[in-house]
């Protein structure tokens, strides 16, 4: 792990985005490193403005607090970036160091992981709807936030990538399992049902995978506290008679409401028709994510086909062409 280089183009990188947070109202500029840094350095190129530095590990997070830096500590360096910033501002919102309706302009590695190249401007207003610190932190009481977070990452992944070339909703209901199951019927058939709770386990990888099969047929997905997967495929029979949802949001959403109204558990939805996830407590929409790419993008090389004898004497040239889905 290289420390951070204070190269020119880093420099000019990081002054562009703290020039860019004065002009767009930012109320901080965000930076994440996987790498140590001269954090004395650091604070003196920031200038007055916030910096909010979101680093791997407590050691890089002690060192930033003793320049004088607001760091947050991730540790969770094999995610991808879209969901390192994500947990960032989620962590920053909590501890009081971000408002719910703020803007940040991030500072990241975005294509080369040995570089920080990218600079994005982010409104919290557009993906956090009524969140305040004291309701995230209400919302870790209920759920543990590493439960929240295991799900709300694999909830967004599903709603990013999709199975198999297919849009895929989806639901996950998470804590106050014995009332959940109190309010709700099989479907049918439960996939997981047979299996220890170690195999039904989402901090292993191989379940996740599982699930994002399972997350492809109707009913709710069921998690405890400790994120053993319960039961699959369950309706939900939690009524909604007091619950008040913006227009547009189906069925599923509806159900997401009324468990978490008559209970208290956190559900977290993903939207079929445009991977959105939401997080619902007491039956009010307290955070909303939005996919960065709804499928992959795959380029293709450039192709080229020269012109026919007879495309070049009409003066008409065919052919070239690149492609990508």
């Amino acid at each position: 792990m290289k420390p951070l280089r204070f190269t020119d183009r880093f420099k000019t990188l990081f002054k562009s985005a703290v020039e860019l947070s004065h002009a767009a109202g930012a109320e901080a500029v965000l930076l994440l490193l996987d790498a140590p840094a001269d954090w004395n350095r650091l604070a003196k190129l920031a200038g007055p403005g916030k910096l909010l530095v979101a680093v791997d590990t407590l050691e890089m997070l002690e060192g930033a607090r003793e320049a004088g830096l607001q760091g947050i500590a991730l540790q969770m360096p094999d995610s991808p970036v879209y969901d390192r910033i994500t947990q960032a501002l989620l962590e920053a919102v909590a501890d009081d160091l971000l408002s719910p309706g703020a803007s940040v302009v991030a500072v990241y590695s975005g294509f080369d992981a040995e570089l920080v190249d990218s600079v994005s401007v982010i409104h919290l207003s557009e993906h956090l709807e009524r969140l305040t610190a004291r309701e995230l932190r209400q919302l870790e009481t209920r759920v543990p936030l590493d439960t929240l977070r295991v799900v709300v990452d694999l909830a967004v992944e599903i709603g990013r990538e999709g199975r198999e070339g297919q849009s895929v909703g989806t639901m996950f209901v998470v804590g106050d399992t014995r009332k959940v199951m109190a309010y709700s019927h099989p479907a049918g058939f439960d996939p997981v049902r047979g299996y220890s709770r170690r195999e039904r386990n989402l901090t292993d990888p191989r379940v996740r995978e599982g699930i994002k099969e399972i997350a492809q047929l109707d009913g709710a997905i069921i998690v405890s506290a400790d994120g053993t997967v319960e039961a699959a495929c369950r309706i939900l029979d939690a009524p909604a008679t007091t619950i008040t949802l913006s227009k547009g949001l189906g069925a599923r959403h509806w159900a997401a409401a009324a468990i978490t109204r008559a209970t208290k558990a956190v559900a977290v939805t993903v939207s079929e028709s445009n991977g959105t996830v939401r997080i619902f407590q007491n039956g009010e929409v307290m955070l909303r994510i939005e996919p960065i790419h709804r499928r992959a993008m795959i380029w293709r090389g450039f192709e080229f086909e020269p012109p026919s004898a007879e495309s070049r004497s009409r003066g008409k040239p065919e052919g070239a062409k690149s492609t990508k889905e």
